[in-house]
């Protein structure tokens, strides 16, 4: 009787030599057909890959969903070929730049809100992407913060709750 080897419930990570970013999302972008530039850029220490097309739509999708799957995508494919690969952004003409912006507009709108009135203004749902963003920003404020609620829907929206900071106790 022959004996199996057991079979790992995870798989290994290798960690060989990194891959280039900006080569494995053009090449992803290259089988898609589509006419694309991808350039590097380095944006706060992390990795910024920015795709320049005629065809900005397609690849951002509905409220960028077509934008994060296709940066999750890129993202793993780099961690499976070195566990110590960086987590990159993957932008499309702008696209997160401009969304970021609008976030943060509102978030000062309600900011503005709680320090006027007192109370806590709920703000959303936003992805993991916007919160991360929101809660950078607010750790900059000595009198708001911000704090996400709840377990999110099934596509991992939460909403979030602008509130005064609590006093930490003596």
């Amino acid at each position: 009787m022959e004996t199996e080897a057991p079979i790992s419930s995870s798989p290994s990570v290798p960690s060989g030599p990194p891959l280039d970013p900006r080569e494995v999302l053009q090449k992803i972008l290259d089988g898609l057909g589509l006419q694309t530039k991808v350039e590097v850029f380095t944006v706060d220490g992390s990795t910024l890959l920015h795709i320049a097309t005629a065809e900005p739509g397609r690849l951002i999708g509905k409220h960028g969903q077509t934008l994060s799957q296709l940066q999750f995508l890129v993202n793993r494919i780099l961690q499976r070929a070195s566990a110590e690969a960086p987590r990159v952004t993957v932008d499309c003409e702008r696209y997160r730049e401009r969304q970021r912006d609008d976030t943060l507009k509102k978030v000062l709108e309600a900011a503005d809100n709680v320090r006027r009135w007192g109370d806590a203004v709920k703000i959303g749902p936003f992805s993991a992407f916007d919160r991360r963003v929101i809660h950078l920003h607010m750790e900059k404020d000595r009198e708001l913060e911000a704090v996400s609620e709840g377990d999110g829907d099934e596509a991992g929206m939460k909403r979030m709750i602008i509130r005064v900071r609590e006093k930490p106790v003596a």
